[in-house]
């Protein structure tokens, strides 16, 4: 005795191609999306950097790639600013601006993934 199942699944690849159209669009939505996170940030913590000669300020940077995302300074003497030293102070710059813009974060990926999904038309 044998059985046989045919399911004939109408829009299945019409879906397949929208699930594909939705990852592609979502990563690059999240990224952008991210990348824009950053930059404000990134604003945020060159208003906030002391100012002595303005090269501090002028290091500062935002990184994102693929979906991580970096907010830092090149300049030599940034983490001493930032966290300070035994016989200086702490001047920080970046872990306020991170602060005051990570409750935004979960809101903008949100974003993110909604613009995704219409886009993939799901």
């Amino acid at each position: 005795m044998s059985i046989e199942v045919n399911i004939d699944l109408n829009g299945a690849e019409q879906f397949a191609q929208a699930i594909n159209q939705f990852d592609a669009e979502m990563q690059n939505q999240v990224h952008t999306k991210l990348a824009e996170w950053a930059e404000t940030v990134k604003t945020e913590a060159t208003r906030q950097a002391p100012v002595r000669t303005g090269y501090l300020r002028s290091t500062i940077y935002a990184r994102t790639i693929q979906w991580q995302t970096e907010v830092g300074a090149d300049a030599a003497y940034a983490a001493s600013v930032e966290f300070g030293t035994s016989c200086k102070q702490a001047k920080p710059f970046i872990q306020p601006a991170l602060q005051q813009h990570l409750p935004n974060l979960e809101r903008v990926l949100l974003e993110a993934l909604d613009s995704a999904k219409t886009e993939a038309e799901l």
